[in-house]
């Protein structure tokens, strides 16, 4: 009988792990499903680890997507059993350590009394301090299970995410006072005083031990909330969105350093497409001499058609960024991902504005790290007119009286911005006559478009005039909109 007959519950589990993975955001197959499902038939169940990286050789393909993976899996196949119920849950939390009741041994810190109940907080602290001293693994993992148990105050439905009872849990345990007795403990060893950097090497190996019993806490208190309220539920309360799904607008510090993280391997894919998009351009004109040249091989009949190959010659663009406010963090982002992709254009330059405008481009020539030149847009550009208050109508006359008469047939101009004008007036006329000098005009927005033309928004004003308007919170649209490049 094969494992897929044997196992069902596994796979019924599988199948959920799976549908949960595609809306997280994660592209799974239906080949890589198969794939995984039969992966899975070679793993011994009871090898979680094997059994967690054989899922994660068939349904990951990008390493941004790891996290997300890890977090579910730990969900789906959390272990499982009475013992993580959250009430009357009657488990000895030393019980995988290493004592034999029949020699009379007792967990240590006990005073006869069974389980780890009995132990009161300063026996409990001191075997904490003895855990993270030694780096012992088990004895850690048995203090997350009493630490959770003592301190979280999980009640069965209520309806409490894990980071309350993290926060419950670590604050009774005092982690920094823990700490700063295991540095002195290191500072006082032997009759040599340590030197400043065998310090710092005692205090990260400290702080990774540490680390690893929050990590140890988090999981204990996730397989209760799994059986409390079942991994599906679990799944969905744990849900944030990938990197290429994080909204510019509203994103977290830590979701910033994820969109950075992702934005260099999207440049190079999107690189490579726009070049083999060029390379393939559809066939040119019928070239009528070479057709009936090659007739005469077939009596004059022009079976075999052949057209000129077109050279397609690579555009030029302009970007014309709004920096103001919130939607800095979209502009930022566009501009990084252009100047990585720069090598597929004749020429970039770049402009930012508030309610002045200024052009940037030389901030990013000869720059390795297109961070810096970021930087220099933020601190240097001259960009406030009046009060530093949006206005698009008085930016693009100063773009059109400036750099207007160089917006020629091969530039593609780009303008980035949610449109909000603070009333001003709009001179969408300029975007009129831009359209007309230009190749393509694309306006980017990063607002919703269910915002659009509310309130100060008037994008429609200037849409009328643009080959395309696009919604663009996040890099997956940005990396659709950038076809419309070529």
């Amino acid at each position: 009988m094969s494992l897929l007959e044997n196992q069902s519950p596994l796979f019924h589990l599988l199948e959920g792990f799976v549908t949960e993975l595609r809306n997280a955001g994660l592209p799974v197959s239906l080949s890589e499903n198969i794939d995984a499902a039969e992966a899975v038939k070679h793993i011994p169940i009871e090898d979680r680890v094997a059994f967690k990286y054989a899922l994660a050789a068939t349904l990951v393909k990008n390493d941004a997507h790891w996290k997300t993976f890890e977090t579910l899996f730990e969900v789906y196949f959390s272990l499982r059993g009475r013992e993580y119920a959250i009430e009357g849950d009657g488990n000895d939390p030393f019980g995988d350590m290493d004592f034999d009741p029949e020699e009379g041994d007792q967990p240590p810190g006990q005073g006869g009394q069974g389980g780890g109940d009995g132990l009161s907080p300063e026996e409990l602290a001191e075997l904490l301090y003895q855990a993270l001293l030694r780096g012992d693994d088990t004895l850690m993992r048995a203090i997350a299970r009493q630490a959770v148990k003592r301190f979280a105050g999980m009640e069965p439905g209520r309806p409490v995410g894990g980071t309350y009872y993290l926060y419950r849990t670590l604050r009774n345990l005092d982690l920094d006072g823990v700490m700063e007795r295991l540095m002195e403990q290191a500072r006082g060893q032997g009759d040599k005083q340590i030197t400043p950097f065998e310090e710092r090497l005692e205090r990260d190996e400290y702080e990774s031990r540490v680390e690893s019993l929050r990590r140890e806490i988090e999981a204990e208190i996730r397989r209760r909330l799994v059986a409390d309220r079942g991994a599906e539920a679990m799944a969905k309360t744990l849900r944030k969105p990938l990197p290429e799904d994080v909204d510019f607008m509203h994103a977290s510090r830590d979701e910033m350093v994820m969109l950075r993280r992702a934005i260099y391997p999207l440049t190079r894919k999107l690189a490579v497409r726009l070049a083999r998009k060029r390379r393939h351009k559809r066939k040119g004109k019928l070239d009528f001499r070479s057709t009936v040249r090659h007739s005469l091989s077939y009596g004059g009949v022009p079976a075999d058609p052949k057209f000129r190959h077109p050279k397609p010659a690579k555009p030029e663009i302009f970007v014309i960024a709004d920096i103001s406010g919130s939607v800095a963090a979209f502009a930022r982002f566009t501009l990084h991902l252009v100047y990585a992709i720069s090598s597929q254009f004749s020429r970039v330059r770049a402009f930012v504005f508030i309610d002045g405008l200024d052009e940037v481009t030389p901030f990013f020539e000869g720059v390795d790290d297109i961070t810096e030149a970021i930087h220099r847009v933020n601190t240097e550009a001259d960009v406030v007119w009046v009060d530093g208050h949006s206005d698009y109508g008085h930016a693009l006359e100063v773009f059109w009286d400036q750099y207007g008469k160089e917006v020629g047939p091969k530039t593609t101009v780009l303008i980035l911005g949610d449109a909000r004008n603070n009333y001003h007036a709009s001179q969408a006329w300029i975007t009129k006559e831009i359209q007309h000098r230009a190749r393509k005009l694309f306006w980017l927005n990063p607002e919703p478009k269910a915002y659009w033309n509310t309130g100060d928004s008037i994008v429609g004003e200037y849409g009328d005039h643009c080959d395309g308007v696009f919604e663009v919170r996040n890099l997956r649209q940005l990396e659709r909109f950038v076809d419309n490049l070529v």
